[in-house]
């Protein structure tokens, strides 16, 4: 077989999912969105590049009377070197992508003889998805064409975005073929010259996790914009109806806009603006607030998470008396969007994304192609945008300080605006456009088509499970914190065993608090964050929240009844309501004055179902029956498929005592709270560090030889003299 002269023929495939040149179907299931429309524009930006001679991108044929007839053309041509082939794959009907794993062998086979047939076989293949990924695999050794791979999504993370959702382990392999998919990916990572990736942040808390994963195998190269659709405004959008409607609460409407964009979702933090705008009488004076944050008829018939988002933000509105000064509209249409950003920059405005993660930042990108200066979150995507286009600021989403000085900064200097305008404008056309998409493409693939560069490799090792078999769960305060050079060492630790071992942090904190302490004392993210004392649960890497967990813990919760009974209590006051949280009432407790018990039979009188916990002698926590930190860590160790067996929990105050009975691997660090735990030094499976905090930890880990043998030696021993 012979391959194209003078120029480049370059393959993507992309099987699942229903795809042809125009009107494509995004959103019309699961297997047709995002990844179709990168496919497309990518062959479409490819085919348009010098030195480039064809293109194909290859997917299934489908022949389905539900679906158009134009899947079912084996053949269909765009340009002269610019087409999409179709490959049967076995059954004739459209499949969703779970259902192909057992057809995929023949659509290999049947593209090996397509490949034959013509003559011609390409200098790259490029894989998109774990099932292409096995293809291109197979393709790679088989007719040894150098295969490039681009995972879009990883099996192992969407089992955390499953599991989080409510599903069991078994229904997630059953209905999603997961251990086929992971097998899959392996199999890309073990084969692929080039892992092509969005951001720097897949990379680091994605790939990291695979057997195979090679740091220099991986290279970033952000997707495309549609410059066409985002680009600078003339100045005449805020002379129309559109803008009349947005600005229509707003006291002085032609004041810069200072613009957030988002779902009505706590991840994206949109609360910490208000704040940061409310506690700046100078930021008010400069400009008005604008969030567009999807759209609502009535905020009671959103989903639970969003109603939270709303009366967070109106309660802060109301808090900081910002009528007039704020207006949160209750729709637009996608079409919209470009002209929203225009409004804002023809008012001077900022563009602002303060997610507490934040892994591309697509806005950021949207809102540089119209002219409009950023300040975003100084987490994962933002970080490579505003390297790329110097066109704003990076700032801590958990310090409101850090929010608006970068604001006005900004609305106060006019050159340093004009200047961060016109940067975006350039670092997008350079950097996000499809063409500069393309060109990087070819700089990367280009090398690996010609021989002249290859990937060494270095040794892997495979593990003998499919998922992580063990966990280490800590508290933050009074555990973890402590002398930095011991932190550091745990974290290098669990790093090193990330790919067989779970990191799980447990706190009585809030969700921005407890980020808000882990930033500063730079303690690594974990896989799963359990917060307000057990009753909140979020999944790396999006801190996608337990939605049913959330649903088991809300049986018969009264927290209004709560509140209203220990109003005025004596020895009892209310934390601040920065500890509040819609599972957690937390109090500041006297001792001297009442305890616990005398609590309990408060509410039992009444009827109420609650949970009581105290910590560090000061501290009581009421929470749903069903919610505490034990019973989250068995929650979240059953969807993840561990034996408490092989669960390490450090705990150093009373709050953790739940987590460390029964069948756990425990410890209790040497710090000032101990003693809070010292009713535990009698029960096996217990072991009292002789050094505080991380140290402490290290002590432990290494007593019970986790991260190999996985066992307290005292029951080795007695196992050995029973023997």
């Amino acid at each position: 077989m012979s391959k194209p002269k003078n120029g480049l023929y370059i393959v993507l495939l992309s099987i699942h999912g229903l795809i042809r040149w125009h009107n494509l179907e995004l959103g019309r299931d699961a297997d047709t969105g995002g990844q179709t429309l990168y496919v497309v524009e990518l062959a479409q930006a490819l085919a348009r590049q010098p030195g480039v001679t064809k293109v194909d991108l290859i997917t299934q044929r489908v022949t389905d009377e539900n679906v158009s007839s134009d899947y079912a053309k084996p053949i269909e041509e765009l340009e002269k070197n610019l087409r999409i082939v179709r490959i049967d794959a076995g059954p004739e009907a459209y499949l969703a992508k779970e259902e192909l794993w057992e057809h995929l062998d023949f659509f290999t086979d049947n593209l090996a003889d397509f490949f034959r047939s013509s003559d011609c076989v390409p200098d790259i293949i490029h894989s998109h998805y774990a099932d292409a990924g096995y293809v291109g695999a197979h393709l790679a050794s088989l007719l040894g064409i150098p295969q490039v791979h681009t995972g879009h999504s990883l099996g192992r993370v969407k089992r955390s975005r499953l599991l989080a959702s409510g599903l069991k382990a078994q229904e997630i392999e059953t209905r999603f073929n997961m251990s086929r998919r992971i097998e899959a990916e392996e199999s890309a990572l073990a084969s692929a010259e080039r892992v092509i990736t969005s951001t720097r942040q897949e990379i680091v808390e994605q790939y990291e996790l695979y057997d195979h994963y090679q740091p220099d195998q991986m290279r970033v190269v952000p997707p495309g914009t549609d410059l066409n659709q985002f680009t600078p405004g003339t100045g005449e959008e805020v002379v129309t109806p559109f803008f009349d409607e947005l600005a229509k609460h707003l006291k002085t409407p032609h004041k810069p806009i200072v613009l957030a964009l988002s779902r009505p979702d706590r991840r994206k933090n949109i609360t910490a603006l208000i704040e940061a705008f409310g506690l700046s009488d100078e930021l008010q004076e400069l400009s008005n607030l604008l969030i567009i944050a999807g759209n609502r008829d009535d905020i009671d018939e959103l989903e639970v998470g969003a109603q939270e988002v709303f009366h967070e933000l109106l309660v802060a509105i109301d808090r900081y008396d910002l009528y007039g000064k704020v207006t949160l509209p209750k729709h637009h249409q996608r079409h919209q969007v470009p002209e929203i950003y225009r409004i804002a920059a023809a008012l001077g405005g900022v563009f602002v994304n303060p997610a507490l993660t934040e892994p591309f930042g697509l806005t950021l990108i949207e809102a540089a192609a119209c002219g409009l200066p950023i300040v975003a979150t100084e987490d994962g995507g933002p970080q490579d945008i505003i390297a790329n286009c110097n066109n704003g600021f990076l700032v801590n989403p958990l310090e409101p300080e850090s929010i608006s000085d970068a604001l006005i900064k900004l609305l106060r200097d006019k050159a340093l605006w004009q200047s961060f305008s016109t940067n975006g404008l350039t670092g997008v056309q350079e950097n996000y456009s499809w063409d500069a998409h393309a060109k990087r493409y070819l700089e990367i693939v280009k090398p690996i088509a010609e021989r002249s560069e290859q990937l060494l490799r270095i040794p892997v090792k495979k593990r003998t499970a499919l998922y992580r078999d063990r966990a280490v769960v800590s508290d933050l305060d009074h555990n973890l914190i402590g002398k930095k050079q011991s932190l550091h060492q745990l974290a290098g630790l669990l790093r090193q065993n990330r790919t067989s071992s779970h990191f799980i942090i447990a706190t009585g904190r809030r969700l921005d608090s407890a980020l808000k302490l882990m930033k500063k004392h730079k303690i690594p993210e974990p896989d799963v964050l359990i917060t307000s004392s057990g009753s909140e649960i979020y999944h790396a890497p999006k801190l996608t929240t337990d939605t049913a967990w959330i649903k088991h813990i809300d049986y018969q919760w009264s927290p209004r009844k709560i509140r209203t009974l220990l109003t005025e209590l004596p020895g009892l006051k209310i934390q601040p309501s920065c500890e509040q949280s819609r599972f957690k009432l937390s109090y500041y407790i006297d001792p001297e004055v009442i305890d616990a018990e005398e609590i309990k039979q408060l509410l039992n009188r009444e009827e109420l179902t609650f949970f009581i916990q105290t910590a560090f002698g000061q501290f009581l926590d009421i929470l749903p029956l069903r919610a505490s930190k034990g019973m989250a860590l068995r929650y979240v160790v059953e969807q993840l498929g561990i034996p408490l067996e092989s669960v390490f929990v450090a705990g150093g105050s009373g709050a953790d005592e739940d987590m460390m009975r029964g069948n756990t691997l425990a410890a209790v660090v040497a710090n000032r709270h101990h003693e809070e735990l010292s009713q535990l030094d009698d029960i096996e499976r217990i072991y009292f560090s002789k050094l505080p905090n991380a140290a402490g930890i290290l002590e432990a880990l290494e007593y019970y030889d986790f991260f190999h043998s996985c066992k307290d030696p005292k029951e080795i021993k007695k196992s050995n003299d029973d023997q």
